[in-house]
């Protein structure tokens, strides 16, 4: 054979392999039409197709893959609100020539059952439900489209409702209704709290008062006993009641002004007097003193009560 008659042939044959072979990538099937017909599905790797006889009539995707749908209705107390869904779905295997050749264009047709189910479900909810139950609705919706769908070869996932959108004014009035309640429930707390506080305090002051006042009547009893036991010691040495409660009162009155003298904190107040103003008040008080007995002796030899003494002196 002339080797200058093989050259065109090699070249068209080389033309015609080029133009059959192709490439089909991972999760991904191609479908061939021979002549128009429906003639094969090829899977991923490199295929070969009759030039001018086969052609490729589309791709498809198995992976699985999402749409969102969104959605504008008005819920049962007259709240129009907007719904965002997710499809997910993928072309089932063993379905293929039915996602292919019986659908013209499923997304258009996914979207309108999501319309369907949504406007059917959502009316009957009041808004505040709507939130609550938005899983009902997407159950709702995954059953719907999976019975509907599942002809055509398309096998739904899941359905999520991912975002319930009502109007601004609506979402500003529901942010009002919350924080308006949180007050509320803030002031509850706050009053509950100053009661306990004040109860508490009431409590707290009144146990102090009580104790203070044990505390000074314990010191005033005290205070007696001391005197009286002062008093006692002195006379068993000779001492009488006028010149022991006298030496008693000089010593408290040193003692006085010693604690003073200690405490650098505390306030004098010094009444003008005269130099001698200090043996003034022992005498005063020895006087006092004085008087005090002689009424109880002589109210005692007369065997008369103290008070008429005092009187019958005084006249």
């Amino acid at each position: 054979m002339n080797p200058a008659f093989l050259i065109p042939i090699i070249f068209f044959s080389l033309i015609v392999l080029g133009l059959g072979l192709f490439t089909v990538k991972q999760e991904t099937v191609a479908i061939v039409e021979r002549l128009g017909k429906f003639h094969s599905i090829r899977s991923s790797g490199l295929q070969f197709k009759i030039p001018f006889i086969d052609r490729l009539a589309g791709r498809i995707n198995l992976r699985q893959q999402q749409m969102d749908v969104v959605v504008e209705t008005k819920t049962f107390d007259d709240v129009f609100v907007r719904l965002k869904v997710s499809v997910q779905y993928l072309v089932a295997r063993e379905k293929i020539f039915e996602a292919v050749y019986k659908l013209q264009n499923p997304h258009d047709q996914i979207t309108a059952y999501v319309f369907d189910v949504i406007r059917a479900e959502v009316p009957k909810m009041k808004l505040d439900d709507v939130f609550v139950k938005k899983d009902d609705i997407a159950i709702a919706i995954q059953r719907e489209l999976k019975d509907a769908m599942n002809t055509y070869g398309f096998d739904i996932i899941k359905a999520l409702v991912t975002d319930i959108d009502p109007d601004a004014q609506v979402k500003e009035a529901m942010n009002r209704i919350n924080a308006a309640e949180r007050e509320k429930i803030a002031a509850e707390y706050e009053g509950e709290a100053e009661r306990i506080r004040i109860v508490a305090k009431a409590k707290a002051e009144a146990e102090s008062k009580r104790l203070q006042g044990q505390g000074i009547a314990d010191q005033r009893r005290e205070i007696a006993r001391g005197l009286e036991e002062s008093v006692e010691v002195l006379n068993n040495v000779g001492i009488n009641s006028q010149e022991a409660s006298a030496l008693i009162v000089v010593t408290q009155h040193y003692d006085t002004l010693q604690s003073l003298g200690e405490n650098t904190n505390s306030n004098l107040i010094l009444l003008p007097n005269s130099p001698s103003s200090g043996s003034d008040m022992l005498s005063e008080m020895v006087t006092s003193f004085v008087a005090s007995q002689q009424i109880g002796e002589t109210m005692k030899q007369k065997n008369l009560p103290i008070e008429k003494g005092k009187k019958r002196i005084e006249k």
